[in-house]
């Protein structure tokens, strides 16, 4: 809060509003600000303590709100890219985002996804320094869809508070410009559909931000699932939601994302 306190003092500060370009931003404005700017200083900092966090962000040239797109808290969509030795973490950055226009709502839906995978194609995972590779990915084109539904829905942290766990299927396989090149038939069901598991797996690192400036934000991992698990879960429900999370935990597969693994029903 001491860093959120700062800014925004330095915000409100005459040699930063020298600096503005006009027109000058209001108080409630400037608020909304410092608070972006202190959450974002938030990940990085927890981002940078599991891994080697790319400078630059995966980000869009136009909103994609602008466009006909479901709303984030914020116009900014963007999303992280942390390197784990051979793997690759994928995450969400502005779902947390404070409300634009909005005082007194928290840190936006208070949640932002992620992924992890060492199944990227070379071709798609680019060197250190050089995250634009990365849109010729399935796991972002996946991250991407799920994004796109949960910020549809206003955020699911309620939801996983009820269930636990969230199961979430995208329709459409054979359209999709990656992810149909690069993941196994084993991933897609017979109707074209690909599913995940949200909040189930618990990673290696925490997953709850405390120290936000607005409110907690919960990171959500995201697992992909193969198309009989998706079957079992769309036959079973809940109770077949759970028992999939147990089979999962006990096979060690946890909360990275496998290509090569076998189905667990």
């Amino acid at each position: 809060m001491n860093f959120f306190k700062k800014l925004l003092d330095l915000l409100r500060s005459p040699v930063t509003q020298d600096l503005r370009a006009e027109p000058q931003i209001n108080e409630a404005e400037a608020a909304n600000l410092a608070a972006r700017l202190a959450g974002e200083a938030c990940l990085d900092r927890h981002w940078r303590s599991v891994g080697t966090v790319e400078r630059d962000v995966i980000a869009y040239m136009i909103s994609p709100s602008f466009r006909g797109g479901p709303d984030w808290p914020s116009t900014r969509q963007a999303y992280r890219v942390v390197r784990r030795g051979d793997s690759i973490l994928l995450a969400t950055d502005g779902l947390s985002d404070p409300f634009d226009g909005v005082e007194g709502m928290g840190n936006g839906f208070e949640m932002e996804l992620f992924m992890e995978t060492a199944e990227i194609p070379e071709h798609a995972r680019g060197s250190l320094g050089d995250v634009d590779p990365l849109k010729n990915s399935w796991a972002f084109e996946l991250l991407e869809h799920v994004a796109k539904t949960v910020a549809d829905a206003g955020g699911v942290t309620e939801r996983l508070d009820q269930y636990g766990t969230l199961s979430l299927e995208i329709p459409g396989f054979s359209l999709s410009h990656h992810m149909s090149d690069q993941l196994p038939k084993i991933f897609v069901t017979e109707d074209d559909s690909t599913g995940v598991l949200l909040g189930a797996l618990e990673p290696d690192f925490q997953t709850r931000l405390d120290d936000m400036p607005l409110s907690p934000v919960r990171l959500v991992s995201m697992v992909l699932i193969t198309a009989s698990e998706l079957e079992y879960v769309r036959s079973g429900g809940r109770a077949a939601r759970e028992d999939l999370v147990s089979r999962l935990k006990a096979a060690g597969i946890g909360h990275m994302s496998n290509l090569n693994r076998a189905s667990v029903v």
